[in-house]
């Protein structure tokens, strides 16, 4: 039988050396509260990002390093904010993305991750999103803990291991009463923390809603960059997590958002004050009037660029496109250009992927900016869809180019937008 006392004094003792010799995770750590939770929906460790359940008996089979992480990681889950970023994603697949992505900055950062951890040096330096696409959809995989942030992570699809052992039966809905049980106390005024009580509740956390999310997000970047400033000032901030800190802190936007943004820099609508017919009287109005924009799109069809991907960009470009008036001429590259092409689609067509794409070779970019040269072709934007990984031209042209990259390729000119 486990001590519940023994496991508390040893999460606080765990706790305590983290702010001591990691004082940057420390710091983090100290904003989720401990509270002991019902086996029954916890086999070992969750967070909903206001507090910190833990299973003791999953506790006690720990050794004192391998407590530090598993606080950590909750902490990490909570600062990056993942609990408000999965957006559309699937909820297995973002969570296995999640928890390699925290662990692997950890085991980085000189803490043992216990037994069962899933860690890829393969994904060392990427984000969840970019580690997301990159989970197969049938993946076993299971997470260390479990996330707690939404309905759906409380059913059978969450799969991690607070979920795995009850894939069979659907979680009920905790209610406002089961959440202050859990908590111990009432919420403050804020919303904000909880403090565990006495008897150190039980029941599961209720969801969290999308402005609580928000909020919440928020609330946890303000901690991590106040966490790092003292860190830093202190002299304590490590080698790790000083290379990483800049791009943890920056705010992810969806890699919609981004290229919406930048697509409509480029819409020419303005007030016109020509008569467009006598009939019109002899009063000059302001209308709101818009020119065609000439976008150059690449697909590359190399090996690492999957059908599923090119699909969901079309999509999109097909939306702002629409939105912008842009005619759109299209090819696509991989060592070289595909024969069939260029594909043209006016201001009223709709863009999408050609049938029978082939390709699958290597990737040179190349090609693709020599036809442009070729055609004295000079597009308002050039939007490449890539991997990043291939032979780039010496020299960029006199457009502007964009590209969107799946992967951690480089670029060495043009705006980058990373495709999450």
């Amino acid at each position: 039988m486990t001590d519940s006392a023994d496991v508390t004094t040893k999460l606080g003792a765990a706790r305590t050396r983290l702010i001591l010799e990691k004082p940057f995770i420390g710091a983090l750590v100290m904003h989720l509260p401990l509270v002991e939770a019902d086996a029954a929906w916890c086999k070992t460790i969750a967070t909903d990002g206001r507090a910190f359940y833990f299973n003791p008996g999953y506790i006690a089979t720990l050794d004192f390093a391998q407590t530090q992480f598993v606080l950590a990681h909750e902490a990490m889950h909570c600062a990056l904010a993942h609990f408000d970023r999965r957006h559309h994603r699937s909820v297995r697949r973002w969570d296995v993305a999640a928890d390699y992505a925290v662990n692997l900055l950890l085991i980085d950062d000189g803490l043992r991750a216990p037994p069962g951890a899933l860690v890829n040096a393969e994904f060392r330096g990427l984000s969840a999103e970019e580690i997301y696409p990159l989970i197969p959809p049938d993946s076993e995989e299971a997470t260390l803990d479990r996330h707690v942030f939404s309905e759906a992570a409380m059913s059978k699809d969450g799969r991690g291991a607070g979920a795995s052992a009850d894939a069979g039966r659907q979680d009920r809905r905790p209610t406002e009463a089961d959440a202050r049980q859990a908590a111990g106390d009432s919420w403050d005024d804020a919303g904000d923390e909880r403090r565990s009580g006495p008897d150190g509740g039980r029941n599961a956390p209720p969801e969290l809603t999308a402005s609580e999310r928000e909020a919440l997000a928020r609330k946890w970047q303000g901690r991590m960059a106040a966490a790092a400033q003292q860190a830093r000032q202190a002299g304590r901030m490590g080698e790790s997590w000083l290379r990483r800190i800049d791009s943890l802190l920056a705010p992810r936007l969806p890699w919609r958002h981004l290229l919406a943004r930048y697509m409509a820099s480029l819409a020419r609508d303005d007030y016109s004050f020509q008569r467009l017919s006598r009939r019109e009287g002899d009063a000059l109005l302001p209308r709101l009037a818009s020119e065609q924009v000439d976008l150059y799109v690449v697909l590359d069809t190399s090996a690492s660029i999957g059908n599923e991907e090119l699909a969901e960009f079309a999509a999109e470009v097909d939306a702002l496109k629409g939105q912008i008036r842009a005619r759109v001429t299209l090819q696509a590259c991989d060592e070289r250009l595909d024969a069939r092409g260029p594909w043209i689609y006016q201001t009223w067509e709709p863009f999408v992927i050609p049938d029978g794409l082939r390709g699958g070779g290597g990737t040179d970019f190349k090609p693709a900016f020599a036809w442009a040269t070729e055609q004295h072709l000079h597009p308002d934007l050039m939007l490449y869809f890539t991997d990043g990984d291939g032979e780039f031209p010496a020299r960029p042209p006199e457009y502007p180019v964009i590209w969107l990259v799946k992967g951690k390729g480089k670029v060495p000119w043009g705006e980058r937008i990373q495709l999450n």
